[in-house]
Parts: C-alpha cells; structure tokens; sequence
C-alpha cells in the first residue's frame, strides 16, 4: 500500500509542537506558585526564589511524565479533500453504493481529517491504546447504520486498549472500536492505491466492529488473529447474539502474502438465527521493487425474509512505482449481487480505475484518477434518467503527517 513519504522536516515540526504542548501543561503550574502572568527568566528556576522548593520535583516530574508519554506515543493525522466531475452530470450519487465517500459531483469537497495518539505495546510496556479523532463526510457514511446513533460515536474512527500477553512471539488483546480485518482496502485514502474505493469494499464488506480482538504472532511467516464482536458496524448491537471473525495471515515467502478472513454471526435487527456469513481473501505479491500487484476475493451470504441472498466479487490490482514520487495503479473488478441485497438493485457490475499519483517529498500526495462504472441494468442517473455506466475524474490532495520516523 502506498503511503506518504516522512521528512526530517516533519518530524521537527512534530518535535516542536510536543515541546510546545509540554511547555503549556508544565507553565501555569510555575506560574500559579509565583502569582505572576507575565514572561519568566528561565535562567533562574521560580521555585527557588519564590519559597516553593519542595514542590519543585513535582514540577520535574509532571515534565518528565508528559514527555515520557508523547516519545512513546506517535502521532499522526492527515487532511484528504477532493475534487470529482462525473460525466452523468448527476444532482446527487448514492452513498455507499454507487461510491463509497467521494459522493460530490462537481465540487471542491472535505472527505476525512484525522488526528491520531498511538501506543503500541512492547514487552517493556505491555499496555498500549489507539485512538483516532476523525472528522468529514466519511465518518457520517462510515456511522449511517450504527443502532448507538451516528452523533455519538462517527468522530471516533477507532478507540481501543491493547494488552501484550508474554506468551511465545506475542499475543495482543485489543478490546474496543477498530476497523473491519477484511478487505484490501481501507477507509483512509492515504492507505489505498486508488483514490476512490472498490465495489467490494463499498458493498461486499463492513467498515468496523466493536468487541475483542486477540492476535498471535506464530513466527514471522504465520499470524493469527480471533474476534468476537456485536456484529456489522455496531459500536450498540443490533440484537443479543455476538459475531466471530478469524484472521490467518501467511507469508510464505517475502515478497507474498495470503490473507484470510471468516466473519460470521447474526448481523439482522432482533434476529438471533439467521447468520450472515462473508469469505474475504487478499493476497499481495512484490513482482519488483517497483511493481506491486493484488487480489481480493469476496463471498458472503444472509438471509432476508426467510430466502437466502448471496453476493462476490473479485478485484484486481496493480501498482507501478518507477520513482520515490510517481505511481501508476490501474485496478479492475466484477461484482455479483445476484439478489441485490447489498446494492438495492439485482445486478452484475464491473469498473475500471486508473490512478497516478504525485508525491511531494514534505508529506502531500496527489492523485489523479479515471473511474468507468458498469452495470447490466439502468442503475447509475445520468441528468434526469438513468444509465448503465458511468464516468469521473477525480483530483485528491492528501496531506499527511507522524511522529513516527520512516
């Protein structure tokens, strides 16, 4: 997956804004002891010409605590806005069916902002968290279907604690809000080849779960991973039954690896018989240093008044850096919702994208794509009627940044 180049720069201008974090938490606390507003001389410290001296090391080690907290803790955050003209010339796309997020025609458009605190546990710190304040259009699409109410929970992308277990090469508990296993794909743009989102990722698979997660590191060609969750893109459940996940993750050699995933469980409103049940399959092979390609395969079946509905879908992908900036990522699918039950309408689809991107060294990437949207039926609205295809371009600018050294 590509993602955005880190700069010495910006780890300075992230180094800064912790010292400057650290100084107004550490500040009004010395000065409150001395009753002063003003600037202070820091060549003397207040607290020996003010009568406070013993609460000086107090004072230390708030400092030390907050500077302990952020060398341990990275943070990262990003802006992703957009630009798309679709050719249909629509009022309106359908959210979460005709495209996932870059919903806007003909508009300079906000799709996600994130500001992220991460603590991976290690076996010096076996405690760790992971929070993500998001906020967009995006997290109100991610968050449409949640029972809890999409106000309550849609600015957090992610929020869970973490345990690492001394056990073998690693065990890890995770417990909380986290994004879905499934999918080659993901809901940060800065993350994916493509700018826009696939079929299978808009309609065969879920965004997140909320629930237990238990990962085991077996050696490093072997992972592990166990859910147990409310369901589909419910932080409240739906109903009193829970869904499970497993996660297998082989790399047999280097350059490939072959994920994966079962999620299966009762994902309909006070129904705890009727299973929904998906098979999501990705496998990534490094051809070269500069190409990359991907597949992903999805099959998932429910129940909807007592019949069984089914859907799949393949997706195809490739990625062809020649340089540290440019990239050329072409990615091709068919998908099968054979009673329309994820798409509203029984149809067969197919797409084709073509993505360059653009990456400035200081951390902004641009992406210019093409996108052609198939369909055996009218689906797609073009003007006042409907259509079997449709066309857009879209232009993303994505700035991204972390404390984390590349």
């Amino acid at each position: 997956m590509s993602h955005c180049s880190r700069t010495v720069g910006q780890r300075g201008l992230a180094a800064l804004a912790v010292a400057v974090f650290s100084a107004c938490l550490a500040t009004p606390a010395v000065a409150q002891q001395d009753g002063a507003i003003g600037s202070l001389n820091l060549s003397v410290p207040v607290y020996a010409t003010s009568g406070h001296a013993a609460q000086a090391p107090a004072a230390q080690s708030s400092d030390s605590a907050v500077l302990t907290f952020f060398r341990n803790t990275e943070v990262s955050g990003f802006v992703d806005t957009y630009y798309s003209y679709d050719f249909n010339t629509p009022t309106t796309r359908k959210a979460g069916v005709e495209r996932t997020f870059d919903l806007q025609h003909n508009s300079f458009s906000l799709n996600l902002a994130e500001l992220s605190f991460v603590k991976t546990p290690t076996a010096d710190s076996r405690g760790g968290f992971r929070f993500d304040l998001d906020y967009g259009p995006t997290q109100g699409i991610v968050n449409a279907a949640e029972p809890g109410g999409t106000q309550t929970f849609q600015n957090i992308g992610q929020a869970y604690l973490s345990y690492l277990a001394p056990a073998g090469g690693g065990l890890q508990f995770d417990i909380g809000k986290f994004v879905t296993p499934a999918g080659n794909e993901v809901i940060k743009t800065k993350d994916n080849w493509n700018y826009s989102r696939s079929l299978l990722f808009t309609l065969a698979i879920p965004f997140y779960h909320t629930g237990v997660r238990a990962t085991y590191t077996v050696n490093n060609k072997f992972t592990l991973a166990g859910f147990l969750v409310n369901g589909w893109n419910n932080v409240v459940d739906n109903n009193t039954g829970k869904t499970v996940a497993v996660q297998a993750t082989f790399k047999p050699v280097a350059a490939l690896t072959i994920v994966e995933n079962y999620v299966g469980g009762p994902e309909q409103t006070n129904d705890n018989s009727d299973w929904r049940h998906l098979s999501d399959t990705v496998a990534t092979y490094t051809v070269t240093p500069q190409v990359s390609l991907a597949g992903n395969y999805d099959y998932g079946q429910d129940k909807e008044s007592g019949a069984t509905v089914k859907w799949q879908g393949f997706a195809g992908y490739l990625r062809y850096q020649p340089t540290a900036w440019f990239a050329l990522s072409p990615r091709a699918e068919f998908y099968n919702d054979r009673e329309g039950f994820t798409s509203g309408m029984a149809q067969k689809m197919k797409e084709f994208t073509l993505t360059a991107e653009l990456k400035h060294k200081d951390g902004v990437v641009t992406r210019l794509e093409y996108r052609r949207d198939f369909s055996d039926i009218p689906f797609f609205v073009m003007n006042a009627t409907n259509t079997q295809h449709q066309n857009t371009f879209t232009v993303g600018l994505i700035y991204a940044f972390s404390t984390k050294a590349p």
